[in-house]
């Protein structure tokens, strides 16, 4: 079965930053794609990254130079380093590839 598992969230003061994990098995993961996606309070959903199987990446603009997506093949670990976060960042965090989606990892951006 194919699993993702986030981690790495938590309660952060705005400025701060947060670097999250996602875990990957049951797939050849180096032969995918692998994704960014968050979900804010209310089930609005925003993707945000993307990250190749040779790295090479896209981002969200919005969320471009905050957030950095990278991916370690020998884990099967996809990450995502967030600086300067704000409160409007709040939300829950998920990984995500062509045959599913991960369990999220609640960030919270508060003072």
């Amino acid at each position: 079965d194919v699993q993702l598992q986030a981690s790495g969230g938590g309660l952060v003061q705005p400025g701060g930053s947060l670097r999250l994990s996602c875990a990957a098995s049951g797939f050849a993961f180096g032969m995918y794609s692998m994704s960014w996606f968050c979900e804010f309070p209310g089930n609005e959903r925003d993707w945000i990254s993307t990250i190749n199987p040779d790295s090479s990446a896209i981002y969200e603009e919005a969320m471009k130079g905050r957030f950095t997506i990278s991916r370690d093949n020998a884990k099967s670990t996809v990450y995502l380093e967030m600086k300067a976060l704000e409160p409007e960042d709040t939300a829950v965090y998920y990984c995500a590839m062509s045959l599913a989606r991960g369990q999220g990892t609640q960030v919270t951006v508060s003072s």
